[in-house]
């Protein structure tokens, strides 16, 4: 199992449209995918509302859990994902 520490770092933070985009990427993947804020229970990344009641906003830090037998692809796609905005511009 692979676990990063990631910051939200969009403007928007982890809204509806980039919920979409970690579940597509984390769905591309054979690996299991979870992610958790802080205080918050922890979400399956495949699961666009499971992601959403993260409520997390801009510079929030999420754990991010990886396991199976693409676990190192899956998280630096992730990875990639999240520190690069989401693909958004700010």
């Amino acid at each position: 199992m692979i676990e990063r520490r990631v910051k939200v770092c969009n403007e928007f933070g982890l809204h509806a449209r980039a919920a979409a985009k970690l579940v597509k990427v984390a769905s591309a993947f054979r690996s299991e995918v979870t992610l958790q804020a802080e205080g918050r229970p922890e979400a399956d990344g495949r699961s666009v509302l499971s992601i959403m009641l993260l409520a997390a906003a801009r510079g929030t830090d999420l754990t991010l859990r990886v396991k199976g037998e693409d676990e190192e692809e899956a998280s630096k796609a992730l990875v990639e994902l999240v520190e690069g905005r989401f693909g958004e511009e700010r």
